[in-house]
């Protein structure tokens, strides 16, 4: 019956991961790039006021990513909590508090809506204005972003090396997180720390969701098709 259970459990869990991976592809890679035209406030806000609808499924579309992400923390607690409670639970904090940055970050994104459909704003700001106030908090919805992948990265590290000690998992899955989390960590401290990051963001853009959307991928798929081998390792 325990068996049973925590196959249920995996099951679910690889559900969540695919909406986490496919809703904040969606809404980073599909809507934002699609709209935002970066060094370009106005090309960007008529953008958006001409696909409101558009920005706002990319708003709905992050904060399902959020739910899921609260969801799935719980669950690998419960389903890595054998190998190492401690850890697990870190490691849980961890993904919580990515979520939560992440889900007060979208507010960002809202005071962009504000200030482009708020006629309110018009009266007090010119249209330049509010362009450029507009570009500032998509900017700052970046930055938030980078600070809540600093969290999601020691969260991966941790997971990556409960995966790779339960026996529930290949091992290489637990590796393959650990990569991901170090991709993760230094593209966000390198957005903190280097004035010119601008210059070298497609190299890092690359050296983090190559290997991170391999890891991340390869486990959502291990959940969905095989579970995990609570047998194996009970024996």
């Amino acid at each position: 019956m325990e068996m049973n259970i925590n196959q249920k459990t995996a099951r679910i869990a690889g559900v969540l991961y695919l909406t986490i991976i496919a809703s904040g592809i969606f809404a980073e890679f599909f809507v934002r790039s699609s709209l935002v035209v970066p060094g370009d406030a106005a090309a960007t806000a008529n953008n958006i006021i001409a696909s409101g609808s558009l920005f706002r499924i990319g708003i709905a579309s992050d904060t399902l990513m959020i739910i899921c992400d609260v969801a799935l923390a719980l669950i690998f607690y419960v389903l890595l909590k054998p190998v190492n409670s401690s850890l697990s639970l870190m490691a849980a904090f961890f993904r919580l508090t990515q979520a939560a940055v992440l889900g007060v970050n979208l507010l960002m994104l809202f005071f962009v809506l504000q200030l482009l459909n708020g006629a309110a704003y018009s009266t007090v700001f010119g249209t330049e204005q509010l362009y450029a106030l507009s570009m500032l908090f998509l900017e700052a919805h970046g930055i938030g972003y980078s600070i809540g992948l600093v969290f999601f990265g020691v969260h991966c590290f941790i997971l990556g090396y409960l995966v790779a000690k339960s026996g529930y998992f290949p091992r290489i899955l637990g590796i393959l997180l650990m990569i991901a989390s170090l991709g993760y960590l230094i593209d966000s401290f390198a957005k903190i720390l280097m004035p010119d990051y601008k210059t070298y963001e497609e190299t890092f853009t690359l050296v983090v969701f190559a290997p991170a959307f391999i890891a991340e991928l390869s486990m959502c798929l291990w959940l969905l098709l095989k579970g995990v081998k609570i047998s194996e390792t009970n024996s």
